[in-house]
């Protein structure tokens, strides 16, 4: 390891290191927040978010666009929606899934900013 990449003495800044332990999120966010980027961490999931970013979309839909199998698309979005990341709403017979809230819409569109940023 290149000797200045660490510290030469011994040392802890109390300073810095009080005030971040006082922010220290508590185990379950951080199990809740892991449990969303391990679910943002798979390529088909990322896939359905992509098209629900466009549109609320059947599950026969998604299947088409996505060219999947409607138990691997029902399987995918029911991940989802126990995340919370999907939500569905019934119309007569079908369910259109969308992404849940704006914040969704927010994470997803600052991970393909950062992607296509040259």
């Amino acid at each position: 390891m290149d000797k200045e990449l660490i510290c030469e003495v011994n040392c802890i800044h109390e300073e810095i290191t009080n005030e971040v332990k006082k922010e220290m999120l508590a185990i379950g966010e951080i199990q809740s927040l892991s449990a969303i980027f391990k679910a943002f961490g798979d390529p088909t999931r990322l896939r359905i978010l992509h098209c629900l970013m466009q549109a609320e979309m059947c599950v026969c839909d998604l299947c088409f666009v996505l060219e999947m199998s409607q138990s691997a698309v029902s399987h995918q979005l029911r991940v989802l929606r126990n995340l919370r990341l999907v939500k569905h709403r019934k119309e007569g017979k079908n369910v259109f899934y969308s992404l849940d809230d704006d914040h969704i819409f927010k994470i997803l569109a600052e991970g393909l900013e950062h992607v296509r940023h040259v």
